[in-house]
Parts: C-alpha cells; structure tokens; sequence
C-alpha cells in the first residue's frame, strides 16, 4: 500500500471514530455545565422507591431510604403534578432526592405498529417529563422500544427515534434528559449500537442509562461501559448469575465488579448510581447500601 492511502485510510478511521463518539460528548458536556445534572465528582446512591415498603406513609419511606444510608431515590411517574410536587416536598424534608423518573415504555412502545399505541407512548412520555419536573429529578429513564414478532428491529429503530425526536423539544423546555436504557427488549444489541443510536439525535437532551446487570447474559459490562463513555449519565446496578440466569443480589453475581469499577474511572462517570433490586426491610436495604459503597468505591 502507498504511502498516500494509508494516510487518507487513518483519515477516515479517525472520521468515524468523532462521528461515533465525540458529537455526542461535546454537547453533553455543555450541557452538563449549564445545568450540573451529573458529573457531579462523588458518588451518590439511590434505589428504585418500589424497592422501599409501601406499608408505611409515602413521607415514612423517604426518611427510611436516608436512615439507610442513600442519598435519593429513583421515583415512577405520577401524572398528577400536585402529588408529584408533594413528593418532591417529603423527599427534601427527609434530606433526600428523586433524582430520576423510571418510565417503561413497554404497554406503549414508541416502536409499536399500531400508530395509536405509539402516539399513546409519546403522549405519556411527556406526561412523564413534567412530571418529572414537579418532583425535582433531573433524568427521566426511557425504554425506547420493542423488538417482536409484530415489530421487526429496523422499524423499531426507525419509529422510536421519530416519536423520540418530537419529544425533545419538551425535555430542551423543561431541562429535563431523557436517558435511553438497554434492557431485555431484543433492542440495542451492543454498545457500538447503543452509542450509535444516541449520537444520532445530536442532542445533549438524550443521552444513555447504563444497567451493569442487564447485559451480563450475553456480554460484558466493562466493553459497554468504556464504548459508551460519557454518554452515560446515570447507572444502575444489579447482578446476574450466567449458570442459572437469573438475577442476585450485588456482589453474588458473574459481574467483575473490580473492572466495572476500574471502567467507570477510565470515562470518567461519577454522580448518581441506583440500586434495581427486590425490594426488603430496613436491614435489607441497609445492607445494600453498605455493598454499593464495597464494590462501586472499592
């Protein structure tokens, strides 16, 4: 090969490796400055609120998740703003904060055929954003799609980024991320995928959740981690046993937590990490927090 080939081949190379990564990371980056919603320098811990009994006054739950040792919690949506604010109320009483909204996306799918069960989706996205802002968090968690027999994997990707790409707009307004996750939705397969679907809107306004858990089955943590970089804005944790499949609590699983731990430092993640386990009583979930701290801080 001549000299002048290789040198436009390096070119090229280096091309794609900004349009997959650095479009993305720039804008996310200023607007992780204009609005401080992460990369905040420490360590935060949360857990899903379903996680925290509901036996006891909605008020009660929020001074449990402080006494055990969390700093917020990661809240469902609730449409009704008034009891969204309330909750944003009892949630600063106790010293705690909803920093994110978790909304499914799986009874509505934005990628389903049914034009009128997506615009639903769409619909209650946005519902989910405001509401989200009434109760002060500063994410909302979006399963984006569906992949089945009915909805074939282009036209999910496709229709998800149309409805998706409307929605901006409200989540530029109202300030308020929206954060894609990979789940067991037969949907963003790989990273590279993952990353590429996100750059895509060229927007600091959809960025990516990253579950530690949810890709153990068929990959690696630690390779989604370092491929996703700064795209990351939020992180749940969970563990997975390969052999019996099936979810365990943190540290009882097949997740090289030493690498996971070492991945986040290479890109830099820090802020909030949030705990998607079954839920438990008091010791339980102190328990929790304590093997949060042992394997994401070390």
């Amino acid at each position: 090969m001549s000299s002048m080939p290789r040198r436009e081949l390096l070119k090229q190379v280096a091309g794609a490796t900004v349009g997959l990564a650095g479009l993305s990371a720039s804008e996310s980056f200023a607007a992780d400055r204009r609005y401080g919603t992460w990369n905040t320098g420490e360590v935060k811990k949360a857990v899903v609120f379903s996680m925290v009994t509901d036996a006891i006054p909605m008020e009660d739950r929020f001074k449990l998740v402080r006494d055990c040792g969390f700093d917020g919690v990661e809240a469902h949506p609730e449409p009704d703003l008034k009891k969204a604010e309330q909750m944003r109320n009892w949630a600063e009483k106790a010293g705690v904060e909803i920093h994110s909204v978790m909304f499914g996306g799986w009874h509505a799918p934005l990628s389903h055929p049914n034009p009128a069960t997506a615009q639903r989706g769409e619909d209650e996205l946005r519902t989910c954003l405001r509401s989200a802002k009434a109760m002060g968090a500063t994410s909302v968690l979006l399963v984006p799609a569906v992949v089945n027999a009915e909805t074939r994997y282009v036209d999910a990707y496709e229709r998800s980024q149309r409805r998706i790409r409307r929605v901006i707009p409200l989540a530029s307004e109202l300030k308020m991320p929206i954060l894609i996750e990979e789940v067991w939705n037969n949907f963003l397969l790989s990273p590279l995928e993952f990353a590429k679907y996100v750059d895509e809107f060229k927007s600091p306004w959809v960025q990516a959740y990253f579950d530690v858990g949810n890709v153990v089955a068929f990959a690696w943590p630690e390779d989604w981690i370092l491929t996703l970089g700064k795209r990351t804005k939020r992180v749940h944790l969970k563990d997975f046993k390969r052999g019996p499949r099936q979810f365990v609590n943190l540290g009882e699983g097949d997740v090289d937590w030493p690498k996971v731990r070492a991945a986040f430092k290479t890109v830099g993640y820090s802020g909030w990490y949030t705990a998607e386990l079954n839920g438990g009583d008091e010791a339980y979930l102190k328990d929790v927090a304590v093997r949060m701290d042992r394997l994401v801080k070390g």
